[in-house]
C-alpha cells in the first residue's frame, strides 16, 4: 500500500514546516507532533503510514519513542525514519537498533527522504 499519511515528530517549528511543506508538495498528507508523548497519542489515534522522528526533544527522546512503537504489536508495522542532527555513526546504529528503518541527518535532503519513502513503498 502506497504511503500517503505521514506524521512528523519534531520540537522545531522550522523543521516541521520544512518537512511538511516538502511532503505536501509531493502529495502526502501530513500531521505533526511536538513531543514524543504527543506523538504516541497521535499515532494511536491516527495510525500514520510513516513516521519521521527527531531524536533530541523535551520529555521522551526520539530513540525512546521509536523503541516504544517498535515494541507495541499494534504499532510496530509503522515504519520510522529518524531525522536527526546527531550525525555520529553510533547514533545511526542505535536508532536502527531501536526499530527505525532509516536514519537521515539534518538538514534532511529532500531527494534522499523521498527516495527512502519510495523504497518503503516498494517493500510495502
Amino acid at each position: 500500500m502506497a504511503i500517503q499519511n505521514v506524521l512528523i515528530v519534531d520540537d522545531s517549528p522550522t523543521e516541521r514546516y520544512y518537512l511538511s511543506d516538502m511532503l505536501v508538495r509531493h502529495g502526502y498528507t501530513v500531521s505533526c507532533a511536538e513531543t514524543g508523548e504527543q506523538a504516541l497519542l497521535k499515532i494511536r489515534a491516527e495510525k500514520p503510514q510513516l513516521i519521521l522522528m527527531d531524536v533530541v526533544m523535551p520529555g521522551a527522546n526520539g530513540f525512546q519513542v521509536t523503541r516504544t512503537i517498535a515494541r507495541d504489536p499494534a504499532l510496530q508495522d509503522i515504519p520510522i525514519i529518524i531525522c536527526s542532527s546527531k550525525n555520529q555513526e553510533t547514533d545511526r546504529i542505535w536508532g536502527l537498533r531501536q526499530g527505525a528503518c532509516a536514519y537521515l541527518v539534518k538538514p534532511v535532503d529532500a531527494a534522499e527522504l523521498l527516495a527512502q519513502i519510495a523504497k518503503l513503498d516498494e517493500q510495502g
